[in-house]
Protein backbone atom coordinates (compact mmCIF):
# COMPACT_ATOMS: atom_id res chain seq x y z
CA UNK A 1 0.00 0.00 0.00
CA UNK A 2 3.02 2.45 0.56
CA UNK A 3 4.82 1.82 -2.28
CA UNK A 4 1.03 2.62 -4.34
CA UNK A 5 0.38 5.74 -2.34
CA UNK A 6 4.30 7.34 -2.93
CA UNK A 7 4.30 6.29 -6.75
CA UNK A 8 0.67 8.35 -6.52
CA UNK A 9 2.24 11.22 -4.88
CA UNK A 10 5.33 11.53 -7.54
CA UNK A 11 3.14 11.20 -10.26
CA UNK A 12 1.07 14.05 -9.17
CA UNK A 13 4.33 15.83 -8.89
CA UNK A 14 5.64 15.55 -11.76
CA UNK A 15 1.84 16.49 -13.66
CA UNK A 16 2.13 19.03 -15.91
CA UNK A 17 5.69 20.21 -13.98
CA UNK A 18 7.00 21.55 -17.52
CA UNK A 19 4.35 24.09 -17.98
CA UNK A 20 4.32 25.03 -13.79
CA UNK A 21 8.25 25.76 -13.99
CA UNK A 22 7.69 28.48 -17.34
CA UNK A 23 5.40 30.10 -15.32
CA UNK A 24 7.55 30.41 -12.40
CA UNK A 25 10.02 31.72 -14.83
CA UNK A 26 8.10 34.05 -16.50
CA UNK A 27 6.81 36.12 -13.68
CA UNK A 28 8.67 39.42 -13.28
CA UNK A 29 10.20 39.32 -9.57
CA UNK A 30 9.64 36.25 -6.99
CA UNK A 31 7.04 37.19 -3.97
CA UNK A 32 9.47 38.88 -1.29
CA UNK A 33 9.83 37.46 2.25
CA UNK A 34 6.96 39.00 4.43
CA UNK A 35 8.95 41.98 6.78
CA UNK A 36 9.06 42.20 10.49
CA UNK A 37 6.40 45.27 11.95
CA UNK A 38 9.95 46.59 12.89
CA UNK A 39 11.49 46.80 9.65
CA UNK A 40 8.46 48.13 8.10
CA UNK A 41 8.98 51.14 10.80
CA UNK A 42 11.80 51.75 9.96
CA UNK A 43 11.56 51.71 6.70
CA UNK A 44 8.64 54.52 7.37
CA UNK A 45 10.94 56.71 9.48
CA UNK A 46 13.92 56.41 6.48
CA UNK A 47 11.25 57.76 3.71
CA UNK A 48 9.74 60.51 5.33
CA UNK A 49 13.48 61.76 6.41
CA UNK A 50 14.38 60.78 2.71
CA UNK A 51 11.11 60.34 0.26
CA UNK A 52 13.93 60.00 -2.89
CA UNK A 53 15.85 56.96 -0.58
CA UNK A 54 14.43 54.14 -2.83
CA UNK A 55 15.48 55.78 -5.93
CA UNK A 56 19.11 56.57 -4.73
CA UNK A 57 19.42 52.86 -3.55
CA UNK A 58 18.25 51.81 -7.69
CA UNK A 59 20.86 54.69 -8.77
CA UNK A 60 24.60 54.10 -9.57
CA UNK A 61 26.39 56.80 -7.51
CA UNK A 62 30.10 57.50 -9.92
CA UNK A 63 31.52 58.92 -6.75
CA UNK A 64 31.20 55.61 -4.58
CA UNK A 65 32.31 54.11 -8.33
CA UNK A 66 35.15 56.15 -8.72
CA UNK A 67 36.32 55.64 -5.33
CA UNK A 68 36.28 51.52 -5.46
CA UNK A 69 38.20 51.85 -8.65
CA UNK A 70 41.37 53.45 -6.85
CA UNK A 71 41.06 50.78 -3.92
CA UNK A 72 44.18 48.27 -4.50
CA UNK A 73 44.82 45.29 -2.21
CA UNK A 74 47.90 43.89 -1.85
CA UNK A 75 48.82 41.24 0.38
CA UNK A 76 52.07 40.50 2.01
CA UNK A 77 51.52 36.68 2.98
CA UNK A 78 54.24 34.49 1.92
CA UNK A 79 52.63 31.52 2.00
CA UNK A 80 52.27 30.86 -1.08
CA UNK A 81 55.70 31.43 -2.36
CA UNK A 82 56.38 29.17 0.39
CA UNK A 83 54.05 25.96 -0.90
CA UNK A 84 55.58 26.66 -4.44
CA UNK A 85 59.00 26.55 -3.31
CA UNK A 86 58.37 23.52 -1.29
CA UNK A 87 56.35 22.05 -4.47
CA UNK A 88 59.70 23.07 -6.25
CA UNK A 89 61.94 21.22 -4.08
CA UNK A 90 59.97 18.09 -3.93
CA UNK A 91 60.02 17.67 -7.60
CA UNK A 92 63.43 18.47 -7.99
CA UNK A 93 64.14 15.76 -5.01
CA UNK A 94 62.32 13.39 -6.95
CA UNK A 95 63.84 13.92 -10.22
CA UNK A 96 67.76 13.39 -8.84
CA UNK A 97 69.50 10.98 -8.54
CA UNK A 98 68.80 7.86 -5.91
CA UNK A 99 70.99 8.61 -2.40
CA UNK A 100 73.42 5.23 -2.22
CA UNK A 101 72.39 2.77 0.41
CA UNK A 102 73.97 3.20 3.76
CA UNK A 103 77.64 0.13 3.75
CA UNK A 104 77.21 -0.22 7.35
CA UNK A 105 74.27 -2.39 8.08
CA UNK A 106 75.04 -3.18 11.77
CA UNK A 107 71.64 -2.74 13.73
CA UNK A 108 72.09 0.65 16.20
CA UNK A 109 72.50 -0.30 19.76
CA UNK A 110 69.06 0.99 21.44
CA UNK A 111 69.08 3.66 24.29
CA UNK A 112 69.43 3.08 27.75
CA UNK A 113 66.21 3.94 28.98
CA UNK A 114 64.81 3.19 25.66
CA UNK A 115 64.62 6.85 23.98
CA UNK A 116 67.54 9.33 22.71
CA UNK A 117 67.88 11.38 26.04
CA UNK A 118 68.05 15.36 25.76
CA UNK A 119 71.10 17.20 25.73
CA UNK A 120 69.83 19.97 27.95
CA UNK A 121 67.10 19.87 30.72
CA UNK A 122 64.63 22.97 31.27
CA UNK A 123 64.40 24.70 34.62
CA UNK A 124 61.54 22.67 36.09
CA UNK A 125 62.03 19.73 34.42
CA UNK A 126 63.83 16.43 35.09
CA UNK A 127 64.88 13.44 32.80
CA UNK A 128 64.32 10.19 33.55
CA UNK A 129 67.75 9.35 34.75
CA UNK A 130 67.60 12.24 36.71
CA UNK A 131 64.15 10.94 38.46
CA UNK A 132 65.55 7.44 38.95
CA UNK A 133 68.68 8.80 41.42
CA UNK A 134 66.94 11.25 43.28
CA UNK A 135 64.54 8.79 44.36
CA UNK A 136 66.89 5.71 44.92
CA UNK A 137 69.15 8.11 46.85
CA UNK A 138 65.66 9.33 48.84
CA UNK A 139 64.46 5.84 49.32
CA UNK A 140 68.52 4.81 50.65
CA UNK A 141 68.99 7.83 52.84
CA UNK A 142 65.77 9.72 53.17
CA UNK A 143 67.19 12.44 56.08
CA UNK A 144 70.06 13.35 54.08
CA UNK A 145 68.16 13.56 50.66
CA UNK A 146 64.57 15.31 51.54
CA UNK A 147 62.24 16.44 49.09
CA UNK A 148 63.24 20.12 49.76
CA UNK A 149 67.04 19.06 49.07
CA UNK A 150 66.20 17.34 45.90
CA UNK A 151 63.71 20.67 44.80
CA UNK A 152 66.85 23.09 45.39
CA UNK A 153 69.37 20.30 43.90
CA UNK A 154 67.62 19.53 40.48
CA UNK A 155 65.39 23.15 40.38
CA UNK A 156 62.17 21.19 40.71
CA UNK A 157 58.97 22.40 42.87
CA UNK A 158 58.95 21.10 46.04
CA UNK A 159 55.21 19.90 46.21
CA UNK A 160 56.22 18.14 42.53
CA UNK A 161 59.35 16.14 44.38
CA UNK A 162 56.77 14.90 47.26
CA UNK A 163 54.33 13.59 45.12
CA UNK A 164 56.77 11.74 42.99
CA UNK A 165 58.36 10.42 45.96
CA UNK A 166 55.20 9.30 47.22
CA UNK A 167 53.47 7.51 44.05
CA UNK A 168 56.85 6.49 42.36
CA UNK A 169 59.42 3.60 43.75
CA UNK A 170 62.49 2.29 42.81
CA UNK A 171 62.80 -1.99 42.22
CA UNK A 172 65.28 -3.64 45.00
CA UNK A 173 67.04 -6.22 43.65
CA UNK A 174 67.21 -8.92 46.67
CA UNK A 175 70.66 -11.53 45.96
CA UNK A 176 70.10 -14.58 48.65
CA UNK A 177 73.08 -16.08 49.96
CA UNK A 178 74.30 -19.01 48.04
CA UNK A 179 74.82 -20.72 51.22
CA UNK A 180 71.35 -20.55 52.71
CA UNK A 181 70.18 -22.14 49.15
CA UNK A 182 72.62 -25.27 49.36
CA UNK A 183 71.27 -25.36 53.08
CA UNK A 184 67.91 -25.07 51.93
CA UNK A 185 68.53 -27.65 48.60
CA UNK A 186 70.31 -30.27 51.31
CA UNK A 187 67.22 -30.31 53.69
CA UNK A 188 64.85 -30.45 50.91
CA UNK A 189 66.52 -33.67 49.13
CA UNK A 190 67.38 -35.82 52.73
CA UNK A 191 63.23 -35.28 53.02
CA UNK A 192 62.84 -36.79 49.77
CA UNK A 193 65.35 -39.62 50.39
CA UNK A 194 63.19 -40.00 53.93
CA UNK A 195 59.73 -40.61 52.33
CA UNK A 196 61.89 -43.17 49.40
CA UNK A 197 63.36 -44.93 52.25
CA UNK A 198 59.89 -45.24 53.82
CA UNK A 199 57.92 -46.23 50.70
CA UNK A 200 60.51 -48.79 50.04
CA UNK A 201 60.44 -50.73 53.18
CA UNK A 202 58.10 -53.68 53.37
CA UNK A 203 55.12 -54.00 55.75
CA UNK A 204 55.95 -56.25 58.29
CA UNK A 205 52.68 -57.21 59.29
CA UNK A 206 52.29 -58.84 55.83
Amino acid sequence: MGQVASMIARRANRFNAENRAHRIIEREKPTPAPKFDSNLRDMERTLELDPKFVDKLNLKDSTLDTRLKDVYVTSQDRFIARVQERQAAESAADTAEQRPLPLERQTPDDYEYGYKEPNRVLTGHCSLRQALKFINDHQIEPELWPAKKIADEYKLKETNVENILHYFKTFNVYIPDQKYKDTLLTQAKQKINLLKEKTSVPDSSS
